[in-house]
């Protein structure tokens, strides 16, 4: 089921590359990054109401408020360079750029969160990062 998710979580990303890539045109991208996020503000609180989860708010221990916070700051700084990129760049090149993280995000898990290193996951990585070059190149 994950798999599932997983897929449409890439789905609405690149939809969200390309409906970005034409809205930012002709404004600020940070204007446009604040637009962006009051929409997911609306659209993640509504599905706590929706779901009625809105009582494990006094559940949520200092550890996870710590690091849904520093969470929720990178995602905005990764928002915000990711517009001005897109608004300067071509889509075609950012969005391979921007999916680099998948590599980051294998390197940080090895280290910060002693997650296994096998082959599979080395080899994946590199591939992603040649492709990643050869669509920047």
């Amino acid at each position: 089921m994950w798999f599932i998710f997983a897929l449409l979580s890439a789905v609405f990303a690149a939809l969200t590359s390309i409906f970005a890539k034409i809205g930012i045109e002709g404004i600020n991208s940070n204007l446009a990054t604040a637009i962006r996020t009051v929409v997911v503000l609306f659209m993640a609180w509504g599905m706590v109401f929706v779901t009625g989860t809105q009582n494990q708010i006094g559940n949520i221990g200092q550890k996870s408020w710590i690091f849904l916070v520093l969470s929720g700051m990178a995602t905005g700084f990764s928002w915000l360079f990711y517009y001005k990129a897109l608004q300067i760049g071509e889509a075609s090149k950012v969005v391979p750029v921007d999916k680099f993280s998948v590599v980051i995000t294998m390197i940080m898990a090895f280290v910060i969160l002693k997650e296994a290193v096998t082959l599979k996951t080395v080899l994946g990585g590199v591939f992603i990062t040649i492709g990643t070059f050869i669509m920047i190149l």
